[in-house]
């Protein structure tokens, strides 16, 4: 008779006890469906280790957008030589981790390290902010936090030898949901004092359309960020509150997924309509990969950075090439 281990036994009860609960709106599904939700709820986890900066990058860490301990973000800046260099007004990533509205953090090596190691050193500045999160503060209230953060960012980026008007949003996973938000309606950034940014690139979000999510088979996670109302549903879509004024959009999808790239080509059928720039990149990444490789020598990288680069004049530092 072979006898299981008892943590073993313990996680093989609650692997049970999860499948006998609801998912989404039908029945539980099977035992791969339940690790698919699983990976999908832990796809931002990584190490909060501060990791090695790269030479001539400095960062500022804990920068305070608002009262509440999560209300904080960190800039990574080039030397002086690279100010200098572009007569100190240098372009801003403005950076938003993923982990399911619920989990994540600013300085996961996933959210910063080839980002920062890739564009700081050409020129750019990055901050990466983090935001209140479930269960207390809901989605909408999260983008509303994001906003306070660029608005903050914005009136700072002349201190850091940055150009208020030269941002650019980015965003992983729930943190993709949230820029794309205020991107299709940016009268929720200006609500909150932040300033017009030139673009946005969104990383591998499934949640454009949210009430198209809700009224599918889903994972759990989405009814604990988006609970039952759909009128919240509609006012959390990007892809129903897009407006004519919306900012240019870049939206990132793994071909490996069943959700996001269909989510991020309804996006831009709407925005065709309307005459609003979204442009969609596949890549044959992992949602993790879209994250943590972005930045790394490749055609990826190259293929963000030629979009960054038709928001604005790029400006090389000597030696540096974008």
């Amino acid at each position: 008779m072979h006898f299981f281990p008892r943590t073993s036994t313990a996680l093989l009860a609650g692997l049970m006890l999860c499948l006998a609960l609801p998912y989404g709106p039908a029945t539980a599904g099977p035992l791969r469906d339940l690790i698919k939700e699983r990976r999908q709820a832990s796809a931002t986890d990584g190490s909060s280790a501060p990791f090695a900066l790269p030479t001539g990058v400095t960062m500022r860490s804990d920068v305070a957008y608002g009262s509440d301990p999560r209300q904080r973000m960190d800039v990574y800046l080039p030397d002086t030589t690279v100010t200098t260099a572009t007569s100190g007004k240098l372009p801003v990533i403005f950076m938003v981790h993923g982990g399911g509205w619920r989990t994540g953090d600013k300085a996961m090596d996933r959210v910063v390290e080839n980002k920062v190691t890739h564009w700081v050193p050409r020129g750019f500045i990055l901050v990466s902010a983090n935001y209140r999160m479930l269960p207390e503060t809901p989605p909408l209230e999260q983008a509303r936090d994001v906003a306070r953060a660029l608005a903050k960012a914005q009136a700072l980026s002349g201190e850091w030898g940055g150009d208020a008007n030269r941002f650019i949003l980015m965003g992983h996973s729930a943190g993709a949901h949230l820029v794309a938000l205020l991107t299709a309606s940016p009268v929720l950034a200006r609500q909150q004092g932040a300033a017009p940014w030139l673009g946005t690139v969104a990383l591998d979000s499934a949640a454009m359309d949210v009430v198209q999510v809700m009224q599918a088979r889903h994972f759990r996670l989405y009814d604990q960020a988006f609970g039952n109302d759909p009128a919240i549903w509609a006012a959390a879509s990007p892809t129903l509150q897009l407006t004519a004024d919306a900012v240019p959009l870049l939206a990132v999808c793994s071909s490996r997924r069943d959700d996001s790239c269909a989510q991020a080509k309804g996006l831009k059928a709407r925005a065709d309509a309307l005459g609003v720039r979204v442009e969609v990149l596949p890549q044959d990444l992992s949602h993790k990969q879209i994250n943590a490789e972005l930045g790394l020598p490749g055609a990826y990288t190259q293929a963000v950075d030629a979009f960054i680069a038709t928001l604005y004049r790029p400006v090389s530092p000597p030696g540096m090439t974008h």
